[in-house]
């Protein structure tokens, strides 16, 4: 219908020019009518059928090239009728034949010209598409063009290039997570392999001091319970499910409290717990997913602090943040374990190896609490242990 439409006011149009620049008669008038509506109608029939055509044809170089043709033949039609109207001689007739036929073996050069290198790129994007349909995605389309093609390479380079991303994200997090549950299964084995040795001694009766052997159960029943904690907060955190209300927090008394919580710990190391603060800071935070993250970082620092030393909790505050510092004098963290150092699923270094007790998830889990309170947290090179917390100021 639309290809209909535009034929009449193209008829239109050719009529309102030829009234402007030739003032014809009336006879003409009905002979040009008759001729503009010819070209026209050729025109709207090609129109409407060269696109389904087109859907059909497998060659889209083959598509253009009758296009070309199409639109020179609509053209040879009016100069034929209108040179048939003139009354040209044999030899003016035969002369403008032979320079039509010049026009459409031109345009049927200029089609297949055109036609090629649109049809070669857009066989570089099937390629491509098909390529990455069966998971190749080491290609590019890198097709150099300013239209729609062009644009079309560009959108699928960039897919091409996120997919790329996601699959290697895909690969280190399957990795990740094979070394997470082998830890894990390391972490369970070994208490549950302590109480089943000792609940067999006890069965057996073999045992002469039984509450030595119970001590030992209560310590390894508290070891899984604080794994499966351990667990179960990084899954509700990895889903959002944690929640928490923002308010202002004294963070001097939150780091007091974690303080007084692990200094059993510590006396029982031989590490001393010391907090520096000039006065009372405030912050915009939680105070339980607060105090959780500093009772973690302490803990990793007591147990990497070498006996006879000091954990030192610096807090401060300034324009905008607040920021509190554990350090400790142990050998600190190694270099290439900065950038992961709390990230998930990361077990490979020292600061967390199991045979100076922990679920070895602490970290992780301070990390993901510091940030669901919107804050920074980032470990330095030593000497010494250094973690740092920068959380916003509060009201």
């Amino acid at each position: 219908m639309r290809a209909f439409v535009f034929a009449i006011g193209a008829i239109v149009f050719a009529l309102a020019l030829t009234e402007i620049v030739m003032q014809p008669t009336t006879a003409e008038r009905l002979e040009l009518g008759a001729i503009f509506t010819l070209m026209a109608t050729v025109m709207a029939v090609s129109a409407h059928w060269l696109p389904r055509l087109a859907r059909r044809n497998r060659s889209l170089k083959v598509t253009v090239t009758l296009l070309a043709l199409l639109a020179f033949s609509i053209v040879t039609l009016g100069a034929v009728a209108v040179a048939n109207r003139m009354f040209l001689s044999q030899h003016d007739l035969t002369l403008l034949l032979v320079v039509l036929s010049f026009g459409v073996v031109s345009a049927l050069g200029f089609g297949l010209t055109v036609g090629k290198p649109l049809t070669a790129d857009l066989n570089r994007l099937s390629r491509s598409a098909e390529d990455v349909a069966q998971g190749d995605l080491d290609g590019s389309v890198a097709i150099e063009r300013n239209d729609e093609v062009g644009r079309l390479g560009a959108a699928l380079d960039t897919m091409i290039a996120r997919l790329q991303q996601a699959e290697t994200e895909r690969k280190a997090d399957a990795e990740a997570r094979k070394t997470f549950f082998a830890a894990v299964g390391h972490d369970l084995r070994t208490p549950l392999a302590s109480l089943r040795a000792a609940l067999e001694a006890i069965q057996d009766g073999v045992v002469t001091d039984t509450k030595h052997y119970l001590d030992s159960m209560e310590r390894d029943v508290a070891a899984l319970s604080s794994l499966v904690e351990d667990v179960f907060l990084l899954a509700r955190l990895d889903s959002g499910s944690f929640e928490m209300e923002r308010m202002s927090v004294d963070v001097t008394e939150v780091v007091d409290e974690a303080m007084d919580v692990l200094k059993p710990l510590a006396e029982e190391r031989g590490v001393n717990l010391v907090m520096q603060a000039s006065h009372h800071v405030i912050a915009s935070a939680s105070p339980q997913p607060l105090g959780r993250a500093l009772r973690n970082l302490l803990d990793n620092a007591i147990r990497h602090a070498p006996n006879g030393s000091t954990v030192l909790v610096d807090v401060s505050g300034r324009a905008g943040s607040v920021t509190v510092k554990v350090l400790d004098q142990g050998a600190g963290f190694e270099s290439d374990f900065l950038p992961v150092a709390f990230e998930r699923f990361t077990r490979a270094d020292s600061a967390r190896s199991r045979d100076r007790g922990g679920s070895g998830l602490g970290l992780a889990i301070a990390g993901e609490l510091v940030k669901a309170l919107e804050g920074r947290i980032w470990a330095e090179p030593g000497p010494g242990g250094r973690v740092n917390i920068e959380l916003p100021v509060g009201v």
